[in-house]
């Protein structure tokens, strides 16, 4: 095939109109292909793929878009503080994991970060203006009126975890917090321990409320007696769990375990717990929760609850596109797994 050659000889990017050339097919038939490949033989799909990759040519999304009403992409966003984006591995490992799985559809992911009212305003507006054909949704806390504004306004949207108190209309992906916290508290009685902490994480968001719940519920169910001053919050920052263990240190000198609702807080109650005097696991077992790199980087290695990003991350897309496509919204739990490390 003879490539356009521009002023000056210069080489053309190729066109929609050489492709149809190159596959022997219409330019009709070449734009239904692009558009989702309705009424095209499978011989013709095959003939424009194969022009596709033959003549080099890429897709002008800004020209489909205007054909299609989309814009062919879709949003990351995190309603946390910026910082909490570079701190945090699990929010990496997630954003990682959803390029990935949207790359395979030539869908690019925009990272959005909100963390202050006004921010979340404003990215919002750029929402539902059409800049993006839906949202994945991370760390919604409950009374965050993203989601809500979002749901009302008809743009498709998959939550990570459960979202508090905005009704049963938004899909979701999650791991099964309340499970995998009462297996880190079947582990540790199972070690012999039985002053058992536990540092939370925020309790307006699902997973701070879940693991919580898991806990309570093995020590019902072992008839290990509850002590409030057992239980201290965090913000699943390594700052909250570093403090959060100081509190339990304070309030019950004699305890003999941690259940910590994630491995970066974990970290920062393994500081505490160093500087008390405190041997891991010794004297006191600590757990976490996630399997981040955060856990394997923690000394000594963390025991931790493993959720299953790579699922989660693949199921949050595939979800989120079922809706683009027009179908219901979904709700989808997966199962954790212990990881049994060194701090138990």
């Amino acid at each position: 095939m003879t490539m356009n050659k521009g002023a000056g000889g210069r080489r053309k990017p190729p066109t929609i109109h050489d492709v149809a050339r190159e596959a022997g097919v219409s330019r009709g038939t070449v734009s239904r292909v692009l558009n989702g490949g309705h009424y095209v033989s499978p011989s013709a799909r095959e003939a424009v793929d194969a022009a596709i990759r033959k003549t080099g040519y890429v897709v002008n999304r800004h020209a489909r878009s205007l054909i299609t009403g989309r814009s062919d992409s879709v949003g990351f966003l995190l309603t946390e503080p910026q910082e909490r984006f570079f701190e945090d591995p699990n929010f990496n490992v997630l954003l990682r994991g959803c390029t990935q799985a949207l790359a395979a559809h030539d869908i690019p992911l925009l990272l959005m970060l909100a963390g202050t009212e006004d921010e979340r305003r404003r990215i919002t507006r750029y929402i539902t203006a059409g800049h993006v054909d839906g949202v994945l949704l991370v760390s919604s806390h409950s009374g965050d009126p993203v989601a809500s504004e979002l749901r009302e306004a008809g743009v498709p949207l998959v939550a990570c975890g459960k979202p508090i108190g905005i009704g049963s209309k938004v899909s979701y992906v999650a791991a099964d917090d309340r499970d995998g916290a009462r297996d880190m508290v079947r582990h540790l009685l199972a070690r012999g321990r039985r002053r058992i902490g536990v540092v939370t994480g925020p309790l307006d968001t699902p997973g701070g409320v879940e693991r919580l719940a898991g806990y309570r519920e093995v020590l019902t169910e072992t008839g290990t007696p509850y002590d409030d001053r057992l239980v201290v919050s965090g913000d699943y920052s390594r700052a909250s769990g570093e403090s959060g263990a100081e509190r339990l240190l304070a309030q019950a000198p004699d305890l003999d375990a941690v259940f910590v609702a994630s491995d970066l807080m974990a970290q920062g109650v393994l500081s505490a717990l160093r500087r008390a005097g405190r041997r891991v696991p010794e004297d006191v077992a600590v757990g976490g929760f996630d399997d981040s790199p955060a856990a394997t980087a923690a000394t000594p290695p963390l025991t931790t609850i493993r959720q299953p990003w790579d699922r989660i991350s693949n199921e949050m897309v595939r979800v989120l596109l079922a809706q683009i496509g027009g179908e219901d919204p979904a709700a989808v739990i997966l199962p954790t797994e212990l990881v049994r490390r060194e701090s138990t």
